[in-house]
This record gives C-alpha cells, sequence and structure tokens, in this order.
C-alpha cells in the first residue's frame, strides 16, 4: 500500500468511514482501540490533505463527527484492493487457520481493561 501514500491505519479509518458513514471521533476511537488523542493525531494528515472532513456534531455540539470527503472516498476505492491484496498474501503465507486465530486473539485484546 506505500504506493497510495497512505499508511495502514489512515486507509483503516478511511474503510471504516466508508463502511460505517459519518461517525464522532469518539466512537471511530473505540473501533480502533485507540485514545482519542491518538485518533486526532492520525485524522489531522487526512483532513490536511482533503480526503475527510470534521465538523461539529449535530446531536453534542462538543463532540467532532467525521466523514469522508470525496477525494476520500476515491482513496479507499483505489486502496481496497490492494489492501485485500495484502490480507490475501498473509493468509496464504500464515495459514487462513492461523490468521483467524491470530485475529481473534487480538480483538479479544482489544477489549481487555488494562488500567487496573
Amino acid at each position: 500500500m506505500a504506493e497510495t501514500g497512505l499508511r495502514t491505519t489512515q486507509y483503516t479509518i478511511l474503510n471504516l468511514l466508508a463502511s460505517h458513514g459519518a461517525t464522532t471521533m469518539a466512537v471511530l476511537a473505540d473501533l480502533l482501540a485507540m485514545d482519542r488523542a491518538t485518533m486526532g493525531h492520525n485524522l489531522r494528515p487526512l483532513e490536511r490533505d482533503g480526503l475527510i472532513t470534521i465538523c461539529v456534531g449535530r446531536n453534542d455540539r462538543r463532540e467532532r463527527e467525521v466523514s469522508l470527503s470525496c477525494a476520500g472516498k476515491a482513496a479507499e476505492a483505489k486502496c481496497r484492493p490492494l489492501w485485500l491484496k495484502a490480507q490475501a498474501r498473509f493468509e496464504n503465507e500464515f495459514g487462513e487457520d492461523d490468521a483467524l486465530a491470530m485475529r481473534r486473539l487480538m480483538a479479544r485484546i482489544t477489549v481487555l481493561d488494562l488500567a487496573t
């Protein structure tokens, strides 16, 4: 995906917005198991490059709603085949069963409350 100029995290954000529609920074952060500061750090370059828009929340003015711009939709669509190809290559090299097991384990890790 290096040829697209997007990092994996940036593509993941674009893909989530493409599939879920406009959503708040807090929801995006939760979906990606990030804190809001890290999410903001990841969104800044996408906003700067015109791939997303960030505006005041419709339901709560304290929230920031993130949505894909037309350029963001095009970038996500351009990257999707490359992402799918990388995923297929990973599964081919690592093994489909082991890849699934790793994804399940990582999903369990993201819901752990390690703060206590």
